[in-house]
C-alpha cells in the first residue's frame, strides 16, 4: 500500500496524468456508447465526467492540480469551435435557403431559454444573483461566464448549469424531438444547438452533417443574441 501510495504522488505532480485521464474517461464513455447502441443516456461526455469527478473524489484531488493537465484539452475547445464551419461550408446554400426561418426560431429559442432559466428560478425563490447566473445557461461557457460576469452572478456557478444543460440537452433532446415528431434534420440541429450549445452541437454531428452544420451556427448566433439581448432584458425588467 505504502507504494501504491507513492507512485500516485510521483505521478500526481505530472500534468499529464490528469491529460491522460480525461482523454482515457471520454474514450471509455464513446466505447460504451457504441456498444449500447448509441443509448442517450449513456452520452460520452456524461460519462468521462462521471469517471474524472469519481477519481478526483477519491484521490482528494483538487480542480486547480486536475486543471494544470486538462488545460491542454480546454485549449482545443478553440479550434474545434472554429472546425464548425467546415460542416456549415458544405451545407451553406441550404442555411442561406433558409435563413428567414431559422433566424425566427434562433430568436424564439434564445429568449425561451432565457426566459424559462430565469422563470423557474423565480418559481423556487433563487436570489437575484442566482437567477443571473441561470439566464446564460444555454450559451457556450465562455460568453455564458462573461455575461454573467456583466451582470454580477456568479461565473463558477454558470460554467456550472451550461455544462449540465449541454449534457441534458444531449442526453435528452433526440428523444424528444423524436417523440413530438421532428424529422427534419435542419430542425433538430437549430433545436439542440440553440438549446445545449457545443455539447449538443457535438451530439448533432454524430447523428447528421446537415444537422451538426445548423447546430453549430445556431450555437454561434445563440451566443451572438444572448449577449446583446440578456443584459437590455436585464435592465428593463430587474
Amino acid at each position: 500500500m505504502t507504494d501504491i501510495t507513492e507512485v500516485w504522488v510521483y505521478l500526481s505532480a505530472s500534468p499529464l496524468l490528469f491529460l491522460t485521464a480525461t482523454l482515457a474517461a471520454f474514450q471509455a464513455g464513446t466505447w460504451l456508447y457504441d456498444r449500447s447502441g448509441h443509448k442517450p443516456f449513456l452520452n460520452p461526455v456524461l460519462t468521462a465526467v462521471i469517471l474524472v469527478v469519481g477519481l478526483l473524489t477519491l484521490s482528494g484531488t483538487t480542480y486547480e492540480t486536475y486543471f494544470e493537465g486538462a488545460q491542454f484539452v480546454h485549449f482545443l475547445l478553440g479550434p474545434a469551435t472554429v472546425a464548425l464551419a467546415i460542416p456549415l461550408y458544405r451545407q451553406f446554400d441550404r442555411v442561406r435557403r433558409s435563413a428567414l426561418a431559422l433566424m425566427t426560431s434562433l430568436l424564439c429559442g434564445s429568449l425561451t431559454a432565457m426566459g424559462t432559466a430565469v422563470g423557474l428560478g423565480w418559481l423556487f425563490g433563487a436570489s437575484r444573483q442566482t437567477m443571473m447566473s441561470l439566464a446564460p445557461k444555454s450559451v457556450t461557457a465562455p460568453v455564458a461566464m462573461g455575461i454573467t460576469e456583466q451582470l454580477g452572478g456568479l461565473p463558477s456557478l454558470t460554467a456550472v448549469l451550461v455544462i449540465l444543460t449541454g449534457i441534458l440537452g444531449a442526453v435528452l433532446g433526440p428523444p424528444l424531438l423524436n417523440l413530438i415528431g421532428v424529422r427534419d434534420w435542419r430542425a433538430r440541429g437549430l433545436a439542440l444547438g440553440t438549446a445545449s450549445h457545443g455539447i449538443g452541437t457535438a451530439r448533432a454531428l454524430q447523428a447528421n452533417e446537415l444537422a451538426g452544420a445548423f447546430s453549430g451556427l445556431a450555437m454561434g448566433l445563440n451566443a451572438l443574441a444572448t449577449a446583446i439581448l440578456l443584459p437590455l432584458l436585464w435592465q428593463l425588467f430587474f
